[in-house]
């Protein structure tokens, strides 16, 4: 699954450990999102989603939809 959490995370300005603690989860845990080692569960993409004020669908995307669209 690809992901805009790091360009979304940039925008405002805010480290791994900034939005961590936003979402109440560790930095290792934003830091394997970023790199796609990691899917967040539903719970934690709408809490995400709420933290950007952004629908799932403009934050996260599915890797095969995103290289068909290519």
């Amino acid at each position: 699954m690809r992901n805009r959490l790091k360009v979304l995370r940039a925008e405002r300005n805010w480290s791994q450990a900034d939005l961590a603690d936003k979402l109440d989860v560790s930095r290792q845990s934003v830091n394997a999102i970023e790199t796609g080692k990691y899917d967040p569960s539903l719970p934690l993409a709408f809490k995400i989603a709420k933290v950007f004020g952004l629908p799932i669908e403009q934050i996260f995307s599915d890797d095969e939809v995103a290289q068909a669209a290519e």
